[in-house]
């Protein structure tokens, strides 16, 4: 019975991890070069893939293969998810200024049909890319993000590697479930029928969300790399620059 009920409860503890603020602001850069619903849930599903193939993988090598994974290493880990959340809010805004122009939300065709004299139509183009490889890609990464933390809580509730490790898929399944929910409800302002409204609004849409994956991504670098005493001292320099 025990057992049934921490596997229970990693399904929980899985769906809610997929809603921390780093997971949401790197899916809603993703999603939002999506104009339907369906492939943004798709995204997610990838996202929580890759999130549970990284932290399955470290399960194994700390439960099966007894590797020691010194807590430092977990510091860098954090950095380059860090890393990673810059990496993808400047690329969005690359591919949003490349693209998606906010000014010209749609452009026109002439067309001349038989009998009749020469006529315009407007049309909407949505360039949606295959992100689904894209979202794995940085789901991996996330996974490495607290897996160590994760692993070890786990190792000390649950004797039995078997257990263990199942336990980590079971959470996997709830962050994948998780992460398709929200994938699914950031996308709805991008779909079709809220692009139609201008595109003042998107570029908010968009432009908010990366600039604070942008921020999120220098805190947790920040927060990792350096100790207390250092990150003062580089707060110090920087705010005196400032002023």
């Amino acid at each position: 019975m025990p057992l049934v009920f921490f596997l229970l409860y990693a399904l929980y503890v899985g769906f809610v991890h997929a809603f921390e603020p780093d997971h949401l602001l790197a899916v809603s850069n993703i999603v939002s070069r999506r104009s339907r619903i369906l492939p943004a849930v798709k995204d997610g599903l990838f996202w929580g893939l890759g999130h549970t193939s990284t932290i399955f993988l470290v399960g194994v090598l700390m439960v099966l293969c007894q590797v020691n994974i010194q807590r430092e290493i977990f510091s860098y880990f954090e950095a380059a998810v860090g890393l990673m959340l810059m990496i993808v809010a400047v690329c969005r805004i690359y591919v949003f200024f490349r693209d998606e122009r906010p000014d010209t939300p749609f452009h026109k065709h002439e067309h001349e049909h038989a009998g009749e004299n020469e006529h315009v139509h407007a049309h909407i183009h949505f360039h949606e890319s295959h992100l689904h490889k894209t979202s794995y890609g940085i789901g991996i990464v996330h996974g490495l993000a607290g897996s160590g933390a994760l692993i070890l809580l786990v190792m000390t509730q649950i004797p039995s590697a078997a257990g263990c490790l199942l336990y980590l898929m079971i959470f996997g399944l709830g962050s994948m479930i998780g992460m398709a929910i929200s994938a699914g409800l950031f996308s709805i302002p991008f779909s079709r029928k809220f692009l139609l409204s201008g595109g003042v609004w998107r570029a908010a849409l968009v432009l908010l969300p990366t600039l604070l994956c942008f921020a999120y991504g220098c805190y947790t670098i920040y927060t990792n790399l350096f100790t207390e005493e250092e990150a003062d001292a580089i707060s110090r320099v920087f705010f005196a620059g400032m002023i």
